[in-house]
């Protein structure tokens, strides 16, 4: 039935695959909270944890995460190491989530015409 309209298309199962895995590694609302942070500009695992309200530790394994799912790049300079979103892919899947969540916080229609925060 589908299969006979003209512009239907289905994703393949690696794409579907990998999609999942990106909602599954930002299903945390510190990762959600860490990412957004990046990408607005690098930042260090100190500054990043006092941003999202956790353990500098706990930050850390969410970096590790991030930076291996190829979300997150590392910049080592010296002792420290400053960490940035590794492209802006994610900024417009982010941005859609917590526009909804916005919308259905407060209740209000999920038109279209939405802002990005």
């Amino acid at each position: 039935m589908h299969t006979s309209l003209p512009e239907f298309d289905m994703p393949t199962e690696e794409q579907v695959h990998l999609a999942a895995e990106s909602f599954r590694l930002l299903a945390d609302p510190t990762r959600i909270k860490v990412l957004w942070a990046l990408l607005q500009g690098e930042s260090s695992v100190a500054c990043l944890a006092e941003l999202a309200g956790a353990a500098p530790t706990a930050v850390s394994q969410h970096l590790a995460k991030l930076r291996l799912a190829g979300l997150v790049k590392g910049r080592r300079e010296g002792t420290f190491v400053f960490y940035s979103a590794a492209d802006n892919h994610v900024r417009g899947l982010l941005a859609q989530a917590l526009h909804h969540a916005d919308h259905v916080d407060r209740d209000l229609p999920s038109g279209d015409h939405a802002h990005h925060p």
